[in-house]
């Protein structure tokens, strides 16, 4: 949506924010980290409404929170424009404890909550990006007690044929031994 012409963006939300029964709207793009110029007075003018408006940022590294896309996320969140990000476990990318680390800490350094980390869909031709998903689940256990729970976001597997998505973090709970958990470095504890 970000792409469009602020007029037909403008259009779009005003047409939205018209349907009584819409209470939210939910913007998903990458233009503020890929190009963070494209977030002008008038774009963000256009997103105006008296409706929740959220921005999601989709963001895999680290390294795409310059400074001129921190600048644009302000820009955004000057207008009263909560925003949230959602990531892809990839491959070579972020699938390292301190490449995942350094994702989520610039996230959140950028005022930006992380939202979803997303487990790869099988698309054709990104099959060298895959992570497993016990391996995504490894990283996250070995992530917490790393970085604040703000930073923590939830790891989930979009479910084929538009199904929803089921999250699928680690588990700490024991169903075998009821009043145990495991810790993040997987010693088990017990609580009452």
């Amino acid at each position: 949506p970000l792409m469009l012409a602020p007029r037909r963006l403008k259009h779009i939300v005003q047409s939205l924010s018209d349907i009584p029964h819409i209470e939210t709207i939910r913007i998903h793009s990458r233009v503020p980290v890929a190009d963070p110029a494209r977030m002008t007075e008038e774009l963000l003018d256009a997103m105006e409404t008296d409706r929740a408006m959220w921005l999601v940022v989709h963001a895999n590294h680290a390294s795409e929170l310059t400074p001129q896309a921190t600048k644009a996320i302000r820009a955004v969140l000057s207008r009263a424009i909560p925003v949230l990000s959602q990531s892809v476990l990839l491959r070579g990318v972020n699938d390292t404890v301190e490449s995942l680390e350094a994702l989520l800490r610039a996230l959140i350094k950028a005022r930006v909550k992380p939202y979803y980390l997303h487990h790869l869909d099988a698309a054709a031709g990104t099959g060298h990006f895959h992570v497993p998903v016990a391996e995504g689940q490894a990283l996250l256990r070995q992530l917490r007690g790393r970085v604040t729970g703000l930073a923590w976001p939830t790891y989930v597997l979009d479910i084929p044929g538009g199904r929803g998505k089921v999250p699928i973090g680690p588990e700490y709970l024991d169903p075998a031994s009821p009043g145990t958990v495991s810790t993040p470095d997987g010693e088990a504890c017990s609580f009452t």
